[in-house]
């Protein structure tokens, strides 16, 4: 029963999701295109922050954070065994066009975050679909899916994955690295978001570097077999490769679905963590998390592809799949020593998200209550008992229970910014009308948008430059 309904939202997701991202390109004029080189641009200027308040930089690396993870490595080579070499074309389209959905919703974030007495910010869909369609109910249903998909179901999944490859790895207990996870977390959630983002800030752009050299290592060694590995590709997107017999529908559903997995664009994950920047338009926040889609699917899931399509390990319907492919096939490339790299980058990517997905089942139990110092206690208990249990348990059942919180959560979202999506592109016609008159960075003005339930305290010193 669960399998059929899972199979009707994922369907009914992925008819919503690839148009709505489509749509949002066409009508921005392609922002994703038309703001790459600024991307660049407004991240030299993130690490600027004052006070408090966390920097842009931060924020886009605790999104990485939360989006590199399980699924870069491990989701990658599912989507090649069941969908085939195809699978990875469709990850790029849902990517590009992830990065304009991704851009609307951190972008309203922004524009509706709430200003916190200690100078912090909060928000995120929950606070959008509040202040912006006046709907506390919807908002309180997408803050406890939000909570019981990330805040629970997901994190126990990154730490079966992450135990379960290192017992295969190195023999490490799963019990062991259950204990240290829980631990390493305990450190880190018990000290805020300011103690997550500024760990964040160092090991995600160390972590994701050192795996994009790899893969250019691995692409340099065989740079000859890129043309056919590109074909490849392509045909098998399209059915015209008859080796694989799942032929386009296949490649088509496990590209978008481990896609979205992946870079989560259109969830409302990352908009949660895009709205406690500190930023001088809500529309620099926008750039800069088209980015982090970027970074995460085109970047980092285009090199686990290639890591595996450059290998011989890859064999159309073979019996090796997941993690284990991606480690056999890096360690084809570099030596033995490549499995356990491959283990070691997914323990760090894991982490990561883990935090990532800790902080966002936080911001869930915020909407509902700021003060209850007792309730955020229990939720980090029940948080790292999770993680714990997470690495000693066969996990399909909370995956799939994850996977249908996961498509009713963005069924929400994805509603929410079809009725905002005015909203959304008067943010983007404030930004762009400011760029034409030279100004370096556009500074938003609530007063212009004083017809909206905007808290102007969230934007009385917004520091532009």
């Amino acid at each position: 029963m669960l399998d059929t309904i899972l199979d009707f939202l994922n369907n009914a997701l992925i008819a919503i999701l690839i148009p709505m991202g489509l749509l949002f390109t066409v009508v921005s004029r392609g922002l994703q295109f038309r703001y790459f080189k600024r991307m660049f641009l407004v991240i030299r200027q993130a690490f600027h922050h004052e006070g408090n308040h966390l920097s842009s930089f931060q924020a886009l690396t605790l999104s990485v954070a939360g989006r590199v993870g399980a699924g870069n490595i491990a989701g990658v080579a599912v989507a090649i065994t069941l969908g085939g070499p195809g699978a990875v074309f469709w990850f790029w389209i849902v990517g590009l066009v992830g990065m304009a959905t991704s851009f609307f919703e951190c972008s309203l974030a922004q524009l509706f975050k709430n200003a916190e007495p200690d100078g912090t910010y909060r928000g995120g869909p929950a606070y959008y679909i509040q202040r912006g369609l006046g709907q506390k109910w919807l908002a309180a249903i997408f803050s406890i899916l939000l909570l019981v998909t990330f805040g629970f179901g997901f994190n126990a999944v990154q730490s079966y994955t992450v135990a379960t490859s290192l017992h295969d790895a190195f023999g490490i207990p799963t019990l062991v690295t259950g204990i240290c996870l829980a631990g390493a977390l305990g450190l880190v959630i018990f000290g805020g978001i300011k103690r997550i983002a500024e760990l964040a800030e160092y090991v995600v752009p160390v972590m994701a570097l050192g795996y994009f050299i790899v893969a250019l290592v691995v692409i340099a060694i065989n740079i000859t077999e890129i043309p056919a590995v590109l074909a490849l590709i392509v045909k098998s997107a399209f059915g015209l490769d008859a080796a694989f017999g799942g032929g386009m529908g296949a490649a088509l559903l496990w590209g978008i679905k481990r896609g979205l997995f992946s870079n989560e664009a259109g969830l409302g994950s990352a908009p949660n963590v895009a709205a406690v920047a500190h930023v001088p338009h809500p529309a620099n926040q926008g750039v800069v998390q088209a980015f982090s889609v970027f970074v995460d699917t085109i970047v980092l899931c285009t090199c686990t592809a290639a890591i595996i399509l450059l290998s011989d390990v890859y064999q159309p319907g073979g019996e090796i799949g997941g993690v284990v492919l991606t480690q056999n096939a890096l360690a084809e490339h570099v030596g033995q020593w490549g499995g356990g790299f491959v283990t070691i980058a997914l323990l760090l990517f894991s982490f990561t998200s883990i935090m990532y997905n800790y902080y966002l089942g936080e911001n869930s139990l915020n909407f509902f209550s700021e003060e209850n110092k007792t309730l955020f206690t229990v939720f980090r208990v029940m948080t790292l008992v999770l993680v714990l249990w997470g690495t000693m348990q066969n996990l399909s059942s909370v995956f799939s229970f994850a996977d249908f919180t996961m498509a009713m959560l963005a069924i929400v979202n994805l509603t929410a910014l079809m009725l905002l999506f005015k909203v959304g592109l008067r943010v983007i016609k404030d930004f762009d009308e400011q760029l034409q008159r030279g100004e370096k960075w556009p500074k938003f003005d609530p007063k212009k948008f004083s017809d909206l339930n905007i808290d102007h305290d969230a934007w009385r010193d917004n520091g532009a430059k």
